[in-house]
């Protein structure tokens, strides 16, 4: 994707503050908040999350159908669709949470299933522990050098019917695909097993739990559990623990944001001093100034020109050219005494497209969308004899593909012309978030390393800053917790600022080679992979017992940097797309060398290429 969002604020006027505070407060958070309740109380709705599915169609009939209600009368249009579009999103994304803790919790289940005692093993297999040791010899033998072991022994597990090789699997994987020195203990089998126990329950009530809530401004649904908590005694301790959970949660003092999904819902213009201003569908008597960065500025400015050039020609330039090509209005959470619009920054975030900036990334652009409206002509002129619906769909389609000839002046810059076969490839560990090989296909030879020292230089310290930052709040964490108290604190924009510092590290190598694109590991290969590397360090410390390594395991976990992989990935994924080199995700090796692993997971990339 070579898509970015920028922000600015938005200046106006107390009185027209007031006014979009109240629409986006009084009305709009409300009538999101009682969608949501109406969604979740629909009749087919556990069919929806048993099915993991959302009936898109039954949720903006619900929406429609809340318009006329007196409580939420007032809004533009827009306002109602983008709380609509908002709850369809909550909602997949809570199905998709939802789907994740399902896959957990039948994982957690078939590891139930594994875990069974030495005598429970032997009383199944109908034989002795040790004609089961010698077969779970012959298998690991068998499997000798296989890369994911774990996972295979698993899969050959689940389809083997052979009883003794079964139970011989079973023995190999509750004992981490090593054979034992020792004799089992029972007691700490039963804890073992008990913990996994624990686990599926908790798991179970995830999914049992909460489902999307909206937002309590003004505190009630808080006040009235507080008054129930002071004037009620519990049923019993999950009921308790759910007034406290209530109450230790902090209330949202902020709006549901409104989402402008086309280009054209944002009007720009510029007033007497020049500054630059922007007035919304809907509210088009409100107008806000734009307060920017000076690196951002050049983008509002375009947005500005884009529509200017637009209407100069009558509308005879396409708005899907324009570089803008989505907003959102948003408060921003301040601290401070007065009206929550006094209080309170009001942000606009802009999604823009950067191969827009240019003349040669327009013209792109303009080919992709040309060959597609073209498709779709040759597909409905073929149907012979056509509707009047479907004559006025190819007359504006038709009026469309004739817009895109007209192309917008803007500067010439040579597109990044990578070379194919050589590829930058991102490790990623507990200790290093990225360390990056650039390697040569073609050849099979690696061309220069970086390691996560190098990536940063000067800003190396700052890696160090923020682990102990996350230790921090980790305790502080634990000790509200242990006190009852309040416990949600907010993260520092620390780790976000480095992976863009690493991000931009990475894209200059990247450009300095030539490279025709960057490999990421997938993040479940990341997992596994960290997993295996605190698997490694701990049989290495302590040998021949397993509770022992799954204690130094916890310690060590909490130790190392706490990373967002995914958040690593993202601030690459936004830089690479600026310049126009691809992404591409392999599987990252288990073994080897942060070094090494880079250096393979490019290689891996550009093989599978050239099997596929």
């Amino acid at each position: 994707m070579s898509q970015i969002t920028i922000q600015c604020r938005l200046v106006a006027k107390e009185p027209i503050r007031q006014t979009l505070w109240q629409l986006m407060a009084e009305l709009n958070t409300p009538f999101i908040n009682e969608l949501l309740q109406k969604v979740a109380q629909y009749p087919e709705f556990e069919e929806w999350r048993q099915a993991g599915r959302l009936q898109v169609a039954v949720i903006r009939e619900l929406g429609n159908d809340l318009k006329k209600d007196p409580r939420f009368l007032g809004q533009p249009a827009r306002f109602y669709t983008s709380g609509i579009r908002l709850v369809e999103y909550i909602f997949k994304s809570w199905l998709k949470l939802q789907q994740r803790l399902q896959q957990k919790l039948d994982g957690k289940r078939r590891w139930l299933e594994v875990l069974k005692s030495d005598d429970q093993l032997i009383k199944e297999s109908e034989t002795d522990l040790e004609t089961i040791r010698q077969k779970a010899t012959e298998i690991l033998q068998a499997y000798e050098g296989t890369e994911r072991l774990f996972n295979t022994l698993f899969e050959a597990y689940r389809d083997e019917q052979n009883i003794l090789t079964r139970t011989a699997l079973n023995y190999l994987l509750k004992n981490r695909c090593k054979l034992p020195q020792k004799p089992e203990d029972v007691e700490k089998f039963a804890k073992r097993r008990r913990k996994v126990e624990i686990a599926i329950k908790r798991i179970k009530k995830q999914l049992e739990g909460c489902l999307p809530q909206g937002r309590d401004l003004t505190n009630e649904y808080w006040l009235e559990t507080l008054n129930i908590a002071c004037y009620t005694d519990p049923k019993d301790v999950e009921e308790a623990r759910s007034w406290q959970d209530k109450l230790l949660t902090k209330s949202q003092s902020i709006p549901f944001p409104i989402n402008y999904e086309t280009n054209e819902d944002l009007t720009w213009l510029k007033n007497e001093e020049g500054r630059l201003c922007v007035q919304f569908g809907g509210i088009s008597d409100l107008k806000f100034e734009i307060y920017c960065d000076k690196r951002q500025l050049k983008w509002f400015q375009r947005f500005y020109e884009d529509q200017q050039i637009k209407k100069a020609s009558k509308n005879q330039h396409s708005s899907a050219l324009f570089t803008l090509r989505s907003g959102r209005i948003l408060w921003q959470e301040s601290k401070g005494k007065g009206q929550p619009w006094e209080v309170h920054r009001l942000t606009l975030q802009c999604t823009l497209d950067t191969r827009f900036w240019t003349q040669e990334g327009t013209e792109k652009v303009k080919q992709e969308k040309a060959d597609e409206i073209a498709v779709i002509l040759k597909r409905m002129n073929e149907k012979g004899e056509l509707t009047k619906n479907q004559q006025a769909f190819i007359q504006r389609k038709q009026s469309s593909l004739d817009r895109l000839k007209n192309p917008f002046p803007r500067p010439s810059q040579p597109l990044y012309q990578g070379q194919s076969n050589i590829l930058v490839g991102v490790s990623m560990a507990l200790q290093k978030p990225a360390t990056i090989a650039v390697v040569d296909g073609m050849t099979n030879k690696v061309l220069t390393y970086r390691n996560i020292k190098q990536l940063l230089g000067n800003n190396y310290p700052l890696l160090n800053r923020q682990h102990r930052q996350k230790q921090r709040q980790s305790h502080q964490r634990n000790v509200a917790q242990r006190k009852e108290a309040f416990n949600q604190f907010g993260d520092s924009e620390l780790g976000e600022y480095i992976d863009r510092l690493l991000a931009k590290a990475i894209i200059a190598i990247a450009k300095q080679y030539q490279a025709g694109s960057i490999v990421v590991p997938h993040l479940k290969d990341i997992r596994e992979a960290i997993q295996s590397e605190i698997q490694a360090l701990a049989e290495a410390k302590i040998p021949n017992c397993i509770e022992a390594q799954a204690k130094y395991a916890k310690k060590y976990r909490i130790q190392v940097h706490q990373w967002s992989y995914g958040r690593l990935i993202d601030n690459i994924q936004a830089q690479a797309s600026k310049v126009g080199i691809v992404m591409e995700e392999s599987q990252q090796p288990l073994q080897g060398t942060s070094l090494q692993k880079a250096a393979e997971l490019a290689f891996k990339a550009y093989q599978s290429r050239l099997s596929a």
